[in-house]
């Protein structure tokens, strides 16, 4: 009698979380911080880590500055290939958030090499492959070790005209806000975990987290655009906290107008989400105000983790079509108007 085949190796059994749901909370990870960076800060860095953005910026000369950043995480899904493009499209993403154009990766690999098997590893790094080959960019290097958990990233360089350099400060109050893609991926992950998310789904899922954020570089383009950053582990909330505070300014959010997967308030309201969406509100909670008829899964979906989840824009009013031109041009058609900023403390009113 032959023996049975051996169970389909599941990549999620071996993270603890996975995607950006790893995140560090956002209290704790500025207690963490404390005053990291505060030593040599050279003229040339333009960006840091002052306003928690989401990529380094050092000038070259008058035309050129070199975007830096690194993004990893354990798996958010089970198929390898799936994995290791999420995994690289988020990481990507931080460089066209600040306005860039991405030039080459170093690819990150954290793999229990005695757990999985060779060809499976290979398959997350061609997923990645396949993503950097779609931004028309070469993984040049890396580094490798043997870890508990399969860990995979990149650290991704980018180029952008430090005149065009866009923050996640600079708001205005009157701006319009635009978020580029639905949210609900962590509670579409927080699904797959138990096996709740049906194939057209995972396709949505799969289809949303993989799509490059390529409107950045277009976007960098318009002096209208005066704040910009990507939606990633702190959600939608939490990053237009950082907005808020960057611009000392207030927000007002119509959840009537979010673009959201098809199923994921309902899942949220049938008690699937992740425990990150918890941290975050008990991060950030104190400055977010719900209104009348708002409730728990609302406030789920508002600190939903997403995994590389969309950008989000504040412009002026009378720049918000050609904003949403450029979304739709490059085939983010989910793009909405979500709200706008205000005079005020830094705190988010959801109506």
């Amino acid at each position: 009698m032959n023996a049975p085949d051996p169970a389909p190796i599941r990549l999620t059994q071996f993270s603890h979380g996975g995607g950006c749901g790893c995140k560090i909370a956002p209290g704790v990870l500025e207690q963490i911080l404390g005053k990291s960076g505060a030593g040599l800060i050279p003229k040339q860095l333009l960006v840091g880590i002052e306003t928690a953005d989401d990529a380094a910026v050092y000038q070259i000369n008058d035309t050129q500055a070199i975007v830096a950043t690194t993004d990893f995480f354990m798996p958010i899904v089970d198929d390898p290939f799936d994995f290791g493009a999420i995994a690289a499209t988020n990481a990507i993403s931080d460089v066209y958030a600040m306005g860039g154009r991405p030039l080459f990766a170093l690819a990150l690999v954290g793999m229990p090499v005695n757990q999985l098997p060779l060809p499976v590893i290979r398959k997350i790094l061609e997923g990645g492959e396949s993503v950097c080959t779609r931004a028309g960019i070469p993984i040049a290097g890396g580094h490798t070790i043997d870890s508990v958990e399969p860990i995979y990233g990149l650290v991704a360089i980018g180029l952008v005209d430090p005149r065009k350099v866009k923050r996640n400060a600079g708001a205005k109050a009157g701006d319009l806000l635009v978020l580029g893609k639905p949210l609900g991926v962590g509670i579409y992950s927080a699904a797959l975990k138990k096996e709740q998310l049906s194939p057209e789904q995972y396709a949505q899922f799969v289809a949303n987290t993989t799509k490059l954020n390529t409107p950045g570089t277009a976007l960098s383009e318009m002096p209208s655009v005066h704040a910009l950053t990507d939606v990633t582990g702190f959600g939608l909330a939490g990053h237009l906290l950082e907005i808020c505070k960057g611009s000392k300014l207030g927000a007002r959010v119509d959840f009537s107008r979010l673009p959201i997967l098809p199923a994921a308030l309902d899942m949220a309201r049938d008690g699937t989400f992740t425990g990150a969406s918890g941290r975050n509100w008990a991060g950030y909670g104190d400055n977010v105000k719900l209104g009348s008829g708002l409730g728990e899964a609302e406030k789920r979906l508002l600190t939903d983790p997403q995994t590389s989840g969309g950008l989000l824009v504040s412009c002026a009013p009378d720049a918000v079509d050609a904003v949403l031109g450029i979304f739709v041009a490059e085939g983010f058609g989910d793009a909405a108007v979500i709200g706008e900023m205000i005079e005020g403390a830094p705190q988010i009113d959801v109506v």
